[in-house]
């Protein structure tokens, strides 16, 4: 086994899921077509949404030099690359995978197992359900990104229940809404048939603007309604679940939400940064194809309906860093240990220390141009361009023109 870098630059891979942005518009194939020695060639008429950079089989990231898949080069070089409390407590993978995502429509209504039930869908279905993972993660904005995610209060949902077309969801017995109500409630809008989910829309677009105001739904909450409809159709229960019982956020670049396992989310559009732990489970609940949908019992009952999922509580706000000796570093923290997310954005001309980490590190230039430099050499670091840290390195990051990198990091 020969001797390994501490620092070297590795390339992602860009998948085509129709819900990407087409050709250019997309920053993940930007991203992707600009990382040096990637082979990458953005079509013009091809739709683009991710680019993966860790060491999951799909979309695997590669050294650039080698070409050898980062997984290959971790499980060779361990202890150096991922270091020894890491492997202890992870074992010889990332326990974590950053993304790149260009939404251009509306990604399915969707939850990620917890790790109980992640274990049991993988052992029943190996090939849906990839690994026996958890995958809480990350979402930050990198320009402006919408998105449902959680649940309105009770308070607020259940007014809207009082409609005719929608009081047969409501359990006969209700007298107070409790989360179990809300649970019966999506049960039932997810069973109902595709003429009344078209009934129930047609019934809301008669309302008027003020009174849907009045129960505390966005200024676009027909917008939505109607953007939905044209992206998949008027039948997909999806749709009233997500526009009636769920959160509505509007993030501005370097905003970010934390979505727990369990957590239900439907991102609308906009680029990101996302992080999450190593994982790609998923279940599905609508706003996609009917042959694409999960069991609706299975996807009911392992949604998280608690104080976790309210709106104050997914904003996850940055805060500023020790991991740099020249406070330009900030810190996303999500409340799980598989990772931390770290923004750094230098001035032009202005330099940054990074603190050696007892775990890995996984960086992405998004913006500007400068230098990496560690382990006794010295790296461009322009648009586009990834690296790979090892655990116990230090780097020093230098800015010719403003320079904006995220990093997920093992602390």
């Amino acid at each position: 086994m020969g001797a390994i870098s501490r620092l070297f630059q590795i390339s992602g891979t860009c998948n085509n899921y129709p819900w990407g942005k087409k050709g250019r518009d997309s920053l993940a194939a930007r991203l992707c077509e600009k990382t040096p020695g990637s082979g990458f060639a953005i079509q013009d008429d091809e739709y683009y949404s991710e680019m993966w950079f860790g060491d999951y089989p799909d979309f695997p990231a590669r050294d650039v030099q080698t070409g050898q898949p980062l997984a290959e080069l971790l499980k060779e070089h361990k202890e150096i690359l991922l270091g020894p409390r890491q492997v202890e407590i992870f074992g010889d993978n990332l326990p974590f995978l950053p993304k790149i995502l260009s939404i251009g429509k509306a990604l399915p209504l969707q939850i990620h197992p917890d790790k109980s039930l992640a274990a049991k869908l993988h052992q029943k279905d190996p090939e849906k359900f990839a690994d026996a993972n958890h995958k809480p993660e990350i979402a930050v904005a990198l320009s402006r990104f919408e998105l449902f995610a959680g649940w309105r209060d009770l308070n607020l949902i259940s007014p809207v229940f009082n409609l005719p077309s929608l009081r047969r969801f409501v359990p006969a017995e209700t007298r107070f809404w409790t989360d179990e109500t809300l649970r019966a409630v999506i049960r039932g809008m997810l069973e109902a048939d595709g003429q009344t989910v078209q009934g129930i829309e047609e019934d809301l677009e008669q309302q008027s603007r003020r009174d849907m105001q009045h129960l505390g739904y966005p200024d676009s909450f027909f917008d939505l309604i109607q953007r939905l409809q044209s992206q998949y159709s008027a039948t997909d229960p999806g749709l009233l679940v997500a526009v009636l019982c769920m959160n509505y956020l509007v993030l501005e670049p370097g905003e970010a939400v934390f979505i727990p396992a369990d957590g239900v989310h439907c991102y609308l559009s906009g680029d990101i940064v996302e992080c999450m732990a190593r994982s790609n489970n998923m279940l599905s609940g609508g706003l996609c194809p009917v042959a694409d949908r999960d069991n609706v019992d299975l996807f009911v009952e392992t949604l998280r309906i608690d104080d976790s999922t309210r709106s104050d509580r997914l904003r996850l706000p940055a805060k500023p860093s020790k991991d740099g000796a020249g406070g330009h570093v900030m810190v996303y923290q999500p409340p799980i240990s598989e990772f931390d997310l770290l923004r750094i954005d230098l001035p032009a001309g202005g330099e940054e220390l990074v603190w050696k980490h007892e775990g890995p590190t996984v960086a992405i230039v998004v913006s500007g141009e400068g230098k990496i430099l560690g382990d006794g050499k010295e790296l461009a670091a322009t648009e586009g361009c990834m690296f790979f840290i090892a655990a116990d390195t230090a780097i020093m990051l230098r800015a010719d023109a403003a320079l904006q990198i995220y990093a997920a990091v093992v602390r």
